[in-house]
């Protein structure tokens, strides 16, 4: 492996270099346009809950008793306020949340202490963040290809990802995540070409960095032990004791959380027993397709929104098997093509960090692979392939007609990304706001009423995302009782009286337990009209 590589900002060529500096800009311009637009999801809250240094349970006692409140009460639980320190908010994490690393919470604590803590000011963070991504995925492509030009266009190729974009506007610490495996990943292969101490030591502070972001860091770590084991032929070389030191010192640095994760094992096992949910096998293997291809194009396909007109529903239809053959052809262009070393670390940057979600979905059932987030450092992987791929076919191709219909290829994909952040720019829920696809309308009609308000059952800590999802959206005049079993009857028998309207959310559909709908309905007195709004909505409607 050379010791030198290219100018580390050497441009390709003019035509080339105008087209990238576009995307350039068109990506940094759509990590930041109507960044508060979309719902602010279930997910977002519990950020906001957890740095303003509130558990779940605290939360839920306080608010959930059946006693009427207004939207700002709820939103006390989503700024920081001088009663809830830093210490407060790494508490509420190791009480409740600790498969869930601090670090991306703990910036974003200091985050709003200095700017506020808006929906804006939150999710301008992660954006913020998520720009590191192209220098990163730059500098890999010039450790890995040797090649300026690659990197060039594996930056243009992220910079509209709607993926990328998507999670860059997203309070959540999957864009420092990305980050953090760009960099372990550019890192190790510095260190094995240079040999040195400081470069070793460079991997290992990335490790610890991924470790502390985010769980799944180990899979992308054990993948590169084994590029380096099998690079070296299995032998104890420098280079693989330089792995072994720098992973044990990355690892050694995360061993407090460690110990944390440990002692909260069982809560960490309650709280994640959604990945355990079963689907079709059928089902699974659709979904995969489909998040694959949202790296290129994203037109919202699989979900029911105003966006999701029929003719773009059949372009995506159509593209989706389209896009998995070019990956593929991409994976098997590049190991035809280049040598072990290369082909090899992206391989291993796939397989290792997929398999290990994918099979056991496969053989025992669960949903771990279907998120699509678990795999960012797969479809990293693969968008290398894909830049690896077209920059050599518009560039080094010497048959004319090849480079033009090489070059039409690239100018469809990021047409596909450009054409998708500009819609989902627009729009105020997307797929990944998965529990909240729908609050939107729902919060609409509520709106429109006179001066309503809205039964929220509270089953469980973890419900609490939902109540303080809605307090962004609606009126201050709605007014809301966060009920449980206990005390549903604590609603007063002449609140039909003092409201317009009263409605009950049920997002889970039939998830409310039917002893609660019993007293609403047999001791309480009341009529559920299930039927009056789309299912979809999850509003049910009171009337005495």
């Amino acid at each position: 492996m050379n010791s030198e590589l290219p100018s580390v900002w050497a441009f390709p060529r003019k035509g080339l270099r105008f087209l990238l500096v576009v995307l350039l800009a068109l990506g940094i311009f759509f990590r930041f346009v109507n960044i508060d637009r979309k719902v602010y999801w279930f997910d977002e809250t519990l950020t906001s809950l957890r740095i303003s240094g509130y558990t779940m349970s605290e939360t839920v006692g306080q608010v959930c008793t059946g006693q009427e409140i207004g939207v700002k009460d709820l939103q006390k639980y989503q700024r920081l306020t001088q009663e809830k320190i830093l210490a407060d908010t790494i508490n509420s994490f190791v009480l409740e949340n600790a498969q869930h690393p601090p670090l991306y919470y703990v910036l974003t604590r200091f985050w709003a202490q200095w700017f506020g803590s808006s929906v804006a000011v939150i999710r301008s963070l992660s954006a913020i963040i998520s720009l590191l991504v192209f220098p990163c995925i730059y500098w890999l492509c010039l450790e890995l290809f040797e090649s300026s030009v690659v990197g060039w266009v594996a930056v243009g190729l992220i910079a509209v990802s709607p993926f990328h974009v998507l999670y860059a506007q997203e309070a959540r610490e999957y864009s420092l995540w990305t980050v953090t495996i760009l960099l372990s990943s550019a890192t190790l292969l510095r260190a094995m070409r240079l040999q040195t101490r400081l470069s070793w030591l460079m991997y290992a502070a990335s490790v610890a960095l991924g470790l502390y972001t985010f769980l799944f860091s180990v899979l992308v770590m054990i993948a590169h032990g084994v590029y380096v084991f099998v690079i070296e032929r299995f032998r104890l070389t420098k280079t693989v004791i330089g792995y072994l030191l720098g992973s044990f010192v990355g690892f050694s640095a995360f061993i407090p959380w460690l110990v944390v994760l440990i002692i909260s094992l069982g809560k960490v096992n309650e709280t994640t027993s959604w990945t355990s949910s079963k689907v079709p096998q059928l089902s699974l293997i659709k979904s995969w397709l489909v998040n694959l291809s949202y790296f290129f194009i994203d037109f919202n396909y699989d979900l029911r929104s105003v966006y999701n007109y029929s003719v773009l529903k059949s372009i995506v239809k159509f593209l989706v098997p389209i896009i998995f053959i070019f990956v593929i052809y991409s994976i098997y262009f590049l190991c035809r093509n280049t040598p072990k070393r290369i082909w090899l670390f992206i391989l291993t940057l796939i397989g290792v960090t997929a398999l290990p979600l994918a099979i056991p979905d496969l053989i025992l059932g669960g949903v771990r692979s279907q998120a699509s987030r678990y795999l960012i450092p797969m479809y990293l992987g693969i968008q290398l392939a894909v830049a690896y791929l077209l920059a050599t076919q518009i560039i080094s191709t010497v048959n004319n007609w090849k480079r033009k219909l090489w070059q039409l290829v690239m100018v469809t994909l990021i047409s596909a990304g450009v054409i998708s952040c500009a819609i989902s720019s627009q729009a105020e829920t997307w797929w990944l706001k998965a529990l909240n696809i729908y609050t939107p309308q729902m919060v609409s009609i509520i709106n429109q009423t006179a001066n309503p308000l809205l039964i929220v059952p509270c089953q469980g800590s973890s419900s609490i995302g939902d109540p303080l999802s809605l307090s962004y959206v609606l009126d201050p005049k709605v007014r809301l009782r966060l009920v449980n079993e206990s005390n549903v009857a604590k609603i007063s028998d002449n609140f039909s009286n003092s409201f317009s309207d009263v409605f009950l959310y049920n997002p889970y559909k039939n998830r409310i337990p039917q002893v609660f709908i019993d007293k609403l309905e047999n001791k309480q007195k009341y009529k559920i009209e299930k039927n009056i709004y789309p299912e979809n909505l999850g509003l049910w409607k009171l009337s005495k």
